[in-house]
């Protein structure tokens, strides 16, 4: 089993930045691609950024230059550090990873229990 373990919500000012972090951990291979999402209330969960074991990341155009996604793959850690945020970034956070089976070599994804980002104006 794999766990997914956020932190760094909160809440802040419009302008201003946080830092989510998670952890991987747990029985595995090898992970592959990281990411965040978020989830707005009444809205389906979208992609925010990803990142390969490669180090090759891709953003949602709406955090572009104001989001850096990276990763410590000794630590299986993801990291998404938030710049300029505004209100509607406001959204629960969830992280996922692409994880690789000890015992199978199969690829599955895994999920964080997620954490509330709120910008107020």
């Amino acid at each position: 089993q794999v766990q997914l373990v956020e932190s760094g919500g909160g809440l802040v000012q419009a302008g201003g930045s946080l830092r989510l972090s998670c952890a991987a951990s747990g029985s595995f291979f090898r992970i592959n691609a990281m990411g965040w999402y978020y989830q707005a209330p009444g809205k389906q969960r979208e992609l925010v950024a990803r990142i390969t074991n490669d180090g090759s990341t891709n953003y949602a155009d709406s955090v572009k230059g104001r989001f850096t996604i990276s990763r410590d793959n000794a630590k299986n850690t993801v990291y998404l550090q938030m710049n300029s945020l505004k209100p509607e970034d406001t959204a629960v956070y969830y992280c996922n990873a692409a994880v690789i089976s000890l015992g199978t070599g199969i690829e599955s994804d895994y999920w964080g229990q997620g954490t509330q980002v709120t910008v107020s104006s």
